[in-house]
């Protein structure tokens, strides 16, 4: 039986991307649940799409939404350059596409579409970009934007009292649906870490390759990880999203 594997953030970092992809000694019995945020930051963000694409086709896969998949898709889609995107990794995605076909970014832009808002594995654990907010579970949110946009689900579990039994009253109950949820998003570096984060029973995979940190993946069942060089060092001549 093949691994579970979760892979945080990428932001255009595609040699870093293989490098970890090659340390983690993938398997064809092992699934593979990226998290989101494949564009915005290091130069190759249309290029990370093509070899996901082309990666999909040979290995098991499940791809989540991330809040920078979605404002490249609106950009490709409607040519919406949002002002704030642009400061945020925008203008790295928007270079990467320059000598781009119709045809193929009409591929990606279906690629992007096809992206899922979360993902719940057969032992109930979640994926999820940013994380959710409705009390009841992910099922019973009102407007997806949440999932590749919110923050404070890790907000809640690095400031929460985790001596609270998980029977208490004032244990919050987003977190009772499920055993374990694993996220991106928000990098672990903000709150000194420089590897996968774990609080409560929230899991952050995201260690800040868009900026000074890895790619990580971690797999699920045994907390093992493996991690790029810091991705800015495949692209020393590059700011990626420290300048914004």
């Amino acid at each position: 039986m093949g691994r579970t594997l979760a892979i945080g953030d990428i932001h255009g970092g595609l040699k870093a991307l293989k490098q970890v992809l090659e340390r983690a000694k993938l398997t064809q019995d092992d699934h593979i649940i990226f998290l989101g945020d494949y564009v915005d930051g290091w130069s190759e963000s249309a290029q990370v799409i093509d070899f996901l694409m082309e990666f999909k086709q040979k290995h098991s896969c499940t791809f989540i939404r991330g809040n920078h998949d979605e404002l490249v898709r609106k950009w490709l889609e409607n040519d919406d350059l949002n002002p704030k995107w642009l400061k945020h990794g925008g203008r790295s995605s928007i270079f990467s596409y320059t000598d781009y076909t119709k045809e193929r970014i009409e591929e990606h832009m279906n690629f992007f579409e096809s992206l899922e808002n979360y993902h719940i594995d057969d032992k109930n654990r979640l994926y999820v970009h940013a994380g959710f907010q409705n009390q009841n579970g992910p099922a019973f949110e009102w407007d997806p934007i949440v999932f590749y946009w919110d923050r404070t689900l890790w907000e809640l579990v690095i400031a929460m009292d985790h001596s609270i039994p998980k029977d208490d009253p004032t244990y919050p109950k987003r977190l009772t649906h499920h055993p374990e949820i694993f996220i991106g998003h928000t990098p672990v570096t903000r709150i000194g870490e420089e590897n996968p984060a774990q609080r409560a029973t929230v899991w952050n995979v995201d260690t800040g390759a868009a900026f000074k940190g890895p790619i990580s993946i971690l797999d699920v069942d045994t907390k093992e990880f493996w991690q790029s060089d810091p991705v800015f060092t495949f692209y020393p001549e590059e700011n990626g999203r420290n300048e914004s």
